[in-house]
């Protein structure tokens, strides 16, 4: 009976050690997760800075393959800036500060492309095919017929933000709607239905894997930085709203975090892509 109450005992303090650990393995990678946003902030204001503008989500007055520092993606840009190189190497996106540790990645994605930790908030609430323009930090960019064929591409400048400290630029890569987020594609917010569209896109992209699994993707994304999304704005600071502001509050403050003229725009959350 001693022997059965010691292994009792000895059973309990090993779940509360475990449960220990594993709560500090969190707040350790949700810490990197931070200091990893707080570069691309400092990045993305110095691309600003630099140029007057914000990076596009892909610039088409840049060719395709370019070896010179001009940048075709956002990525590429932060990328030029924070290490001055004349050409970004094509794995980047998913390694060093572009990599969160909590991030889920399928195997069979693209190395370079196709999935990321990471995203930019390049179209504003809503879709980005819910028409017109854009309201977030990149135009939507003119149709091409080659690849490779420089186009001129709209430009948001740096005073078309007009809260800088309160519109979301960068943060995990999670496009939600009021009961479903997809991860690994963009940073936005949505409706169920444009979630469902996105995740119906990813399984183009997947190279044969099964069908994107929304309801998988929004258990992935609670528990990632448990409910919390990590999230640098347009002047460099760092916040951890939790998923239901990001993605369920219907008020004016939540809404107009996601558009450059501070503006709720509720009317974009009732399209359907």
């Amino acid at each position: 009976m001693e022997l059965l109450v010691v292994i009792g005992i000895v059973g309990i303090l090993a779940a509360l050690l475990l449960t220990a650990v594993s709560q500090v393995k969190a707040r350790a990678h949700r810490i990197q997760c931070v200091n990893n946003l707080r570069q691309l902030g400092l990045a993305l204001e110095e691309f600003r800075t630099d140029q007057h503008y914000y990076p596009p989500r892909l610039d088409l007055s840049v060719a395709g393959n370019t070896a010179s520092t001009e940048s075709r993606y956002w990525r590429d840009g932060l990328e030029y800036e924070m290490k001055n190189a004349v050409k970004v190497e094509p794995d980047h996106y998913n390694a060093g500060v572009w990599h969160c540790p909590s991030a889920y990645r399928p195997p069979n994605f693209f190395k370079n492309w196709g999935w990321d930790d990471y995203d930019y908030n390049a179209h504003g609430l809503g879709s980005r095919d819910s028409g017109d323009a854009w309201l977030g930090l990149s135009e939507s960019y003119f149709p091409y017929v080659s690849p490779n064929e420089p186009r001129p591409t709209p430009r948001v400048k740096e005073s078309e933000v007009l809260d800088p400290s309160e519109m979301f630029a960068i943060g995990d890569a999670l496009f939600g709607g009021p009961s479903l987020i997809k991860d690994g594609f963009l940073f936005g917010r949505g409706t169920d239905q444009m979630v469902l569209a996105q995740g119906a896109f990813l399984t183009g992209v997947a190279r044969g894997s099964k069908q994107y699994d929304v309801s998988e993707s929004t258990k992935r994304a609670h528990a990632r930085h448990q409910r919390n999304a990590n999230v640098v704005c347009c002047d460099g600071h760092v916040e951890s709203p939790t998923l239901q502001y990001l993605f369920t509050d219907t008020s004016d403050e939540a809404l107009s975090r996601w558009n450059r003229d501070h503006q709720p725009h509720r009317e974009r959350l009732q399209e359907i892509p």
